[in-house]
């Protein structure tokens, strides 16, 4: 069991976090967006998604330099254990619970409102279903192994264990000692990496990164003469459109006989 949850799910997982995203670029590019349902209402959703959004963030981050960072390097910079293990426990807790603060009026949202909730899938359950457990679990394993003074130095073994996946040499028994529910968070949490490509958080990957290298583009005031100008030929064209007959007599009066002749 233990090759299998932690040397081969690992690699699992990231196949079809691969695969998935190369199927989508291929063959669904216009499904490639996160299904925005602003449309149908909007107040809510400009709280709860940038709430969502920086909680998620964060979370991610914090991930993200607790796995890949030895702790020799933050140890090289003069940030102690202690203080490392105070920012994880706080500042970890603290994403986590504006990330769930953010699902939850998400989830709230589309229950009381019938437009979104039509617009539900049973796609997005799953997803918000194994978002929330990742969190929640991740979370519950910080806060049940840890006390402001001291807690589980999981970058003693799960980190290492990350970091040898990119080997192709997994340390499978560095998680052979871990508490049960880091390895329930980490397995749902590989779970929700194979998930991504395939839910509406494959926006993920489509950060508008090229926004950063375009060339700048060029806002000229407008002239006032060219548009007074264009201004007064839009009168004329409206003034003839609506009394054709006091701007024009000369021609109505040669168009009326042949008109009576019809």
């Amino acid at each position: 069991m233990n090759v299998l949850l932690w040397g081969a799910l690992p690699y699992v997982a990231f196949a079809l976090l691969v695969a998935g995203i190369v199927w989508r670029y291929r063959y669904d590019r216009f499904g490639w967006t996160t299904r925005s349902s602003q449309i149908y209402e909007s107040k809510l959703l400009n709280i709860a998604s940038p709430v969502f959004h920086y909680g998620i963030l964060f979370v991610l981050a914090g991930h993200l330099l607790g796995l890949f960072v030895p702790a020799s390097w933050t140890d090289a910079i003069g940030v102690t254990a202690h203080t490392y293990h105070l920012f994880s426990l706080y500042g970890g807790t603290l994403a986590g619970a504006v990330a769930l603060a953010g699902i939850a009026l998400l989830v709230y949202r589309r229950r009381t409102r019938a437009p979104v909730f039509r617009a539900t899938t049973a796609n997005d359950k799953v997803m918000y279903l194994v978002l929330v457990a990742a969190i929640v679990l991740g979370m519950w394993a910080k806060v049940a192994h840890s006390t402001p003074t001291a807690g589980y130095e999981y970058r003693d073994t799960i980190a290492p264990w990350a970091r040898s996946l990119f080997r192709l040499s997994p340390d499978i028994g560095l998680m052979s000692g871990v508490p049960v529910l880091y390895q329930i968070h980490a397995v749902v949490g590989m779970l929700l990496i194979a998930l991504v490509p395939y839910t509406r958080l494959i926006h993920m990957f489509a950060a508008p990164v090229q926004y950063l290298f375009r060339p700048y583009i060029v806002y000229r005031s407008p002239d006032e003469r060219q548009l007074a100008r264009r201004g007064a030929a839009a009168g004329v064209v409206t003034r003839v459109r609506e009394e054709p007959a006091k701007l024009l007599p000369h021609a109505e009066a040669r168009l009326r006989p042949a008109w009576r002749c019809a």
